[in-house]
C-alpha cells in the first residue's frame, strides 16, 4: 500500500469509529427529554422551549461529544433580549430541578461567563452537557455550520478527524487554556478558503450580516431572513462554472493542515484568523483587534469581532503549534504503519477500544466507506433492533413521531409537525424545509439546506445533496440513475 493509501485507510478507519452509532443518538435523544421534563417543572420557565444546538445539532459530533442546550423564551413570538441577571437566575432555578431529579452528576453553575451556562453530567454514559439561555446565535451558527458541511462532504470529516486528535493531544479544553470546539471547526473552514483551489468561500461570500444585528424583532421573520440570504449565496457559489474544483483526498488535506497551522505560536503575534475574510489578517491593521490582549485570534464570522480562541493562553499556544507541527512529522514519516498513525491521531484509549469494536462497526458498516449520505442513513438507522425506531432532533416537536413500521430520522429544527410514513425510511437533514415530507412507498433522502418546498415521491428514491460529489449507498445508488433526470439544472432557492 503506498505513503498515502495507508494514511488514508486509517483516517477511514478512525471516522468508522468515531462515528455517533444509532445508540449514541438515542442517549442523546433521551437527555434532551430529561432536561426538557426538569424545565417543565420551573414556574419561572412555564413555556419555555429546550433546544439542542451545537454540533449536534450540525451533526458534526463525535461518539462522545458533548450536548449543548438553550432554553428559549419567547415573548409573543419575539425574540427575547434577556438581560444576564435573569439568565442568570434562571439557570440556578434549571440547577435546583436539575439536582432534584438524581441522574445528574458534577453539576457546575458558572454565572460569570460572557455566555452563562450550567454545565452537568449525565449519568447515561457520562454525556457532558452544556445548558444555556435563549442562545439563538447559538442555535444561527448551528444552522451555518450544516449549511457549511453541505457545501462539501469532506468538512465533516475533517471535524471529527481534527476533534478526536486534538482530544490526543490534550488541546480541546477552553477551560484549562487551549482551543475549543468552535474553534477547530473555523481553522478547518479557513484551512479550506486558503488551500489551492479553495474548496470554501470567504464566509462573508455567504453570511455578510452581523447575528447580533439580524436577530431583532419576530424569530421567524429573523431567522428566514438570514437563511434566505445564506441559500442564495450558496446556490451562486455552487454554480460559479469559474472556479476551480479541488479533488485533494482526505488525506491530502488533513496533512496540508497539520503543516497550515504548525507555526501558529510566531503567526499569532502578527496575525489573525478570519474565515470572514477568508485570510491571515495583521492584527495591526485590525482597529477591531485592537489593543491585542489574546495570544490567538480566531474571528467568528458570524459575529465579528468576537474571537473564539480568546480563552488561549501562550504557555498552552506553545502545545498547541508543537502538536500540529509533531503530528505533520509524524504522518508525512515514511518509517510510521497503522499503529503510529492511530498513536498520532486518536485518545490511548480509543486504541484498545478500536480492537475490540472492529467486528462489530464492520458488521454496523457495511461495503465501502461512503463520505456523507451513508453516514446520514447508517449512523443513525443502524438496523439492529427488529421493532421500529423513532429518532427526532426537531427541539420544537414535543410529541414524538408516530410510525408503525419504519424508521423515521427528523433532523429539520424547522419543522413543526411529524413526519407520516406508513412503509417508508425518510431521513430529512434540511433545516429550512417548513412542511413534512410526504412518502408513500420511497426513501426520500434530503441533504439540500436550500429548498424550502419538500421533496414529493411516489414511487422513487429521491436524493437531494447536489450539485457536489458524493457517494452513495448501494441501496441508494440503485435507483438514482432513475431519477438523475428529474433534477432540475440548479438547486432550489
Amino acid at each position: 500500500m503506498s505513503f498515502y493509501g495507508l494514511v488514508e485507510h486509517t483516517l477511514r478507519d478512525i471516522l468508522l469509529l468515531i462515528n455517533p452509532t444509532r445508540d449514541d443518538w438515542g442517549i442523546r435523544f433521551h437527555i434532551i427529554e430529561d432536561i426538557r421534563a426538569a424545565v417543565q417543572t420551573v414556574e419561572s420557565l412555564r413555556g419555555a422551549t429546550v433546544e439542542p444546538f451545537g454540533s449536534f445539532v450540525s451533526n458534526l459530533f463525535t461518539r462522545w461529544g458533548d450536548l449543548d442546550i438553550s432554553i428559549e423564551i419567547l415573548t409573543n413570538s419575539y425574540i427575547s433580549n434577556t438581560a444576564k441577571k435573569q439568565k442568570q437566575n434562571l439557570l440556578r432555578d434549571v440547577l435546583k430541578a436539575l439536582r432534584s431529579k438524581g441522574t445528574w452528576r458534577k453539576l457546575k453553575y458558572i454565572g460569570n461567563a460572557r455566555v452563562p451556562i450550567l454545565k452537568l453530567e449525565h449519568n447515561l454514559q457520562n454525556i457532558s452537557c452544556d445548558i444555556s439561555i435563549n442562545n439563538l446565535n447559538g442555535q444561527m451558527k448551528s444552522k451555518l455550520l450544516f449549511w457549511i458541511n453541505d457545501i462539501d462532504g469532506r468538512f465533516r470529516d475533517m471535524v471529527l478527524l481534527v476533534k478526536e486528535w486534538a482530544k490526543a493531544h490534550d488541546i480541546n479544553d477552553s477551560k484549562s487554556g487551549s482551543l475549543n470546539s468552535y474553534s477547530l471547526s473555523l481553522l478547518i473552514i479557513f484551512h479550506f478558503q486558503t488551500c489551492v483551489p479553495a474548496i470554501l468561500p470567504p464566509l462573508k461570500d455567504i453570511y455578510p450580516g452581523n447575528l447580533s444585528d439580524d436577530l431583532k424583532g419576530l424569530r421567524t421573520v429573523a431567522e428566514k431572513h438570514v437563511e434566505e440570504i445564506c441559500a442564495a449565496n450558496i446556490n451562486k457559489f455552487r454554480l460559479d462554472k469559474s472556479r476551480q474544483i479541488n479533488e485533494s483526498s482526505l488525506s491530502t488535506l488533513l496533512i496540508s493542515f497539520f503543516a497550515k497551522f504548525s507555526d501558529i505560536n510566531t503567526r499569532a503575534s502578527i496575525q489573525g484568523i478570519s474565515p470572514y475574510s477568508g485570510q491571515w489578517e495583521d492584527i495591526g491593521s485590525n482597529m477591531t483587534w485592537l489593543p491585542r490582549t489574546y495570544a490567538l485570534y480566531v474571528e467568528d464570522p458570524f459575529e465579528q469581532p468576537v474571537n473564539t480562541a480568546r480563552s488561549v493562553i501562550d504557555k498552552h499556544l506553545i502545545r498547541i503549534a508543537d502538536a500540529f507541527r509533531t503530528t505533520y512529522f509524524k504522518l508525512t514519516s515514511h518509517n510510521h504503519n497503522r499503529s503510529t498513525l492511530l498513536a498520532a491521531l486518536i485518545k490511548r484509549d480509543r486504541l484498545s477500544y478500536e480492537t475490540r469494536s472492529a467486528t462489530a462497526r464492520n458488521s454496523n458498516n457495511p461495503g465501502n466507506y461512503q463520505p456523507q449520505i451513508d453516514r446520514a442513513l447508517s449512523s443513525p438507522l443502524q438496523a439492529h433492533h427488529s421493532r421500529s425506531t423513532v429518532v427526532n432532533l426537531n427541539p420544537n416537536m414535543h410529541r414524538p413521531v408516530p410510525s408503525n413500521q419504519n424508521t423515521v430520522v427528523n433532523l429539520n429544527r424547522n419543522m413543526h409537525r411529524p413526519v407520516p410514513s406508513n412503509q417508508n425510511t425518510v431521513v430529512n437533514l434540511n433545516p429550512n424545509i417548513y412542511r413534512p415530507v410526504p412518502s408513500n412507498q420511497n426513501t426520500v433522502v434530503n441533504l439540500n439546506p436550500n429548498m424550502h418546498r419538500p421533496v414529493q415521491s411516489n414511487q422513487n428514491t429521491a436524493a437531494d445533496i447536489r450539485p457536489h460529489h458524493v457517494n452513495f449507498n448501494r441501496a441508494v445508488q440503485a435507483n438514482y440513475n432513475r431519477i438523475q433526470q428529474t433534477w432540475r439544472s440548479k438547486p432550489n432557492s
